[in-house]
């Protein structure tokens, strides 16, 4: 498939060029020319947000019924659903995904609108009683303008989710991309256009985290900020916004841990794995990343896992159609890169290599899919999120144990435990420093569970009902009467 050769921003319901030039992308599968981006410098940023606050100011969107602004939003839904194999392709070879898991987060993408937009006539104040003498009640308020800063490994579904819980609770945005696989982001565009949004309500810029997203992150006409990405650069924008008093929502990754127990049943286990570690490429801030394994069950497991891994077929996105054992390129030579170096040093300093690590003698960045026994909870491989598809595996022997080494990281954004003990199971959950557990299934749930983390995943929760709430403020209206 031919894509077109250049793509334009999107600002004020307009495609427009950028002030910092364009940026060249390649495709991940052949490390080839793809098309160029218009790139957003800190003039498309103040264009940008001053479009979205002119949309605030003007109430259109704060004062339509809110069943019409779920309308809107269920139709950004309905044109990603009604271009589906075309945004899927380009997706595709924009960022390296299998074309299957690339029309499955088209797919997921649509969800967002089409739950989020069934929310907006749910979004209810409440009364507070205060005796004879007063009524009092509150009032849930759009922050205005909501600046989103996206990451490159699902730049469709955290996008989707984003925009539309602003639009739902009448908040016009600002969507910042990654400057690494931006071009599928531009049919938000479209889809805002298709739906009859007002110039304004949403607007999609490309540009290069430390110019566009500065500035975005730091500009003084936001009033919402959301955030995906590393600690460290969450880190700076956090106090980029914490410098206007802008309130934030980060979700900023994890290294999350399964533990695995001597009763699990390997089966579930295993399907697990597959989705956990290796599903876009192990680039995924929720990844199974650690296994902590009952001792009884460690050689086991290993040996299963590395069959399951030396499966996997491994190449272009494009060839990969159907959902199964295969897997694509990683977004970049500098991620491919490092995950193969982390790996490399873990071997230095003792982890035993089982299966993969090493990469594709072939054009693009492909790494093997990669099984890592014998690690440390404290070693380097065990702390640090390689954003790649290595599992390491870390051994246990009784419970307590195994939750010291499932908390032992600086992270908490998701946990899992297998397990046939039900009791052993909601005790672990109750103990694991994480905002989601999963029970016997990674990635159980979906658009409707709350979804964030504690420690330096991040705070603010994103998905479900409860993510609208990280869009509004509460207003409280006490009347005194006579």
């Amino acid at each position: 498939m031919s894509i077109k050769p250049y793509w334009q921003n999107f600002i004020n319901n307009e495609w427009v060029d950028g002030d910092a030039g364009r940026i060249s992308l390649e495709d991940p599968a052949t490390g080839e020319f793809l098309a160029e981006m218009a790139c957003a410098g800190t003039a498309d940023v103040d264009r940008a947000v001053a479009a979205a606050r002119e949309c605030r100011d003007s109430g259109e969107l704060q004062s339509m019924r809110p069943v019409e602004r779920g309308r809107l939003v269920r139709e950004m839904g309905s044109y990603l659903l009604a271009n589906f194999e075309e945004i899927s392709l380009v997706h595709c070879l924009d960022s390296g995904k299998p074309l299957w898991e690339a029309r499955l987060e088209v797919t997921n993408a649509a969800r967002y609108f089409e739950y989020y937009g069934n929310q907006a006539e749910t979004l209810e104040g409440k009364s507070i009683p205060l005796g004879g003498n007063y009524t009092d009640f509150t009032v849930h308020e759009p922050y205005g303008v909501s600046a989103q800063v996206i990451p490159w490994n699902f730049p469709l579904e955290i996008a989707a989710r984003s925009i539309a819980c602003a639009i739902t609770t009448a908040n016009s945005c600002v969507v910042k991309t990654a400057e690494l696989d931006p071009l599928s982001s531009s049919y938000f565009g479209h889809a805002a256009l298709s739906a009859g949004l007002p110039p304004g309500a949403v607007n999609i810029i490309a540009g290069y985290g430390q110019e566009a997203g500065a500035a975005l992150a730091s500009h003084p006409e936001i009033n919402h900020l959301v955030f995906t990405g590393s600690v460290e650069t969450g880190s700076k924008v956090a106090a980029s916004a914490a410098a206007n008093i802008v309130p934030s929502v980060l979700e900023l990754g994890g290294k999350s841990a399964a533990i695995i127990c001597k009763d699990a049943d390997l089966d579930k286990v295993l399907s697990s794995v597959r989705n956990g570690i290796f599903f876009n490429s192990g680039q995924v801030c929720s990844a199974m990343s650690r296994a902590v394994v009952h001792r009884d069950r460690q050689q086991e497991f290993v040996e299963r896992a590395a069959e399951l891994a030396s499966s996997i077929s491994v190449g272009p996105g494009i060839e990969r159609t159907e959902s199964g054992l295969n897997m694509g390129a990683m977004i970049s030579q500098k991620q491919r890169d490092r995950a193969y170096s982390l790996c490399a040093q873990a071997q230095k300093s003792g982890a035993r290599l089982v299966s993969g690590g090493n990469r594709l003698n072939l054009p693009g960045w492909f790494l093997q899919p990669t099984i890592l026994d014998q690690v440390s909870p404290n070693d380097e491989i065990a702390q640090t999120e390689v954003f790649g598809p290595v599992l390491t595996v870390i051994e246990y022997s009784d419970d307590d144990e195994a939750i010291e080494i499932a908390n032992s990281t600086r992270y908490g954004l998701v946990g899992g435990i297998f397990t046939e003990d039900l009791n052993r199971a909601m005790k672990a959950a109750s103990r694991m420093k994480a905002g989601q557990v999963f029970i016997n299934e990674w990635f159980a749930g979906g658009v409707e569970t709350p979804f964030g983390g504690y420690g330096k995943s991040g705070y603010g929760r994103e998905k479900g009902r409860e993510a609208l709430f990280n869009y509004v403020q509460t207003k409280n209206v006490a009347i005194a009467l006579k």
